[in-house]
């Protein structure tokens, strides 16, 4: 198979992530080029996000996908943050396929989560933004007015607290004072990573967790809050779709989430090892390269 990786196109953090892919990929016999075109079978990049370091892997995506071949993304695990890593093919979240049909229980334990039992610690209805330049939200209004219409269509049903959360590096403005018992509680940030630092301390006060498809509706899930979520996210599967039912949110079975959920991300030593490759090879040549 023709692999070509784009590691110049990643962030800072991606650099031995990409490495150890590499070799996986070399370890496999296949034929790898490097931040190069090369009519490959397949391309590598780094996430979705068209921004900063990676604006240039929507060239290549576009490059692939307009020609109906496939693209793996690599991206920030979910599950355990900046310790494993999302491997899928075409995308991100459940717009991707991480070739993750046939599970068994035993790789969940690996990442040392129980999950918590359903039931609200509070009241608060968060409402978790996301990063507009993202290939996630193509198809969506600009993120304020996407706030306004989840504060609209919550305030159809009930009049709980409404906290406004966006994404850390995509600021927003609200004008709160139109509605009633809303407020906007920006994240609190590591500078080091970007990453969300307060989420679990905001999730002792929830009712809910309101997001498109981002990791907040996993963790929250995790937490035993209920969540709110489109078919993109990955916690759909255990998620509500409508906020008819906000007060008495559907609180699913999440064990067979879990199992399926736990083979979407991957160690750094697994990767190197190709466990995670030769899975997605598989499907690439039984699905994708016929």
């Amino acid at each position: 198979m023709r692999v070509e990786v784009w590691p110049g196109f990643g962030p800072l953090n991606s650099k031995e992530i990409f490495q150890k892919f590499i070799n996986s990929l070399q370890n496999s016999g296949d034929e790898v080029h490097i931040n190069r075109e090369a009519n490959g079978d397949v391309a590598v990049i780094w996430s979705v996000l068209w921004q900063g370091r990676m604006r240039q892997n929507k060239q290549v995506w576009e490059r692939f996908r307009n020609s109906n071949k496939p693209v793996v993304v690599i991206e920030v695990g979910g599950i355990k943050r900046n310790e494993t890593w999302k491997i899928g093919i075409n995308g991100v979240n459940r717009e991707a396929d991480f070739a993750n049909e046939n599970v068994d229980e035993n790789r969940w334990k690996k990442f040392e989560i129980n999950l918590r039992p359903w039931g609200q610690t509070g009241d608060d209805i968060i409402v978790c933004g996301q990063h507009t330049d993202s290939h996630q939200w193509r198809n969506n209004p600009p993120m304020s007015k996407w706030f306004d219409q989840q504060i609209t269509g919550i305030r159809k049903y009930t009049d709980r607290p409404i906290v406004i959360r966006p994404h850390p590096r995509n600021s927003v403005f609200i004008d709160t004072n139109k509605y009633q018992n809303v407020k906007i509680v920006r994240p609190i940030r590591d500078q080091k990573t970007y990453d969300d630092t307060d989420l679990a301390e905001r999730l002792k006060s929830a009712w809910a967790v309101v997001s498109h498809s981002s990791n907040p509706a996993m963790t929250a899930v995790f937490s035993g809050i209920p969540v709110y979520v489109s078919e993109s996210s990955l916690s759909y599967d255990v998620g509500n779709t409508s906020f008819a039912n906000i007060n008495n949110p559907a609180m699913p079975e999440r064990q067979t989430w879990a199992n399926r959920l736990a083979y979407t991300e991957w160690w750094i030593d697994e990767i190197e090892q190709g466990i995670p490759w030769n899975r997605i090879k598989k499907q690439l040549k039984e699905k994708y390269l016929k």
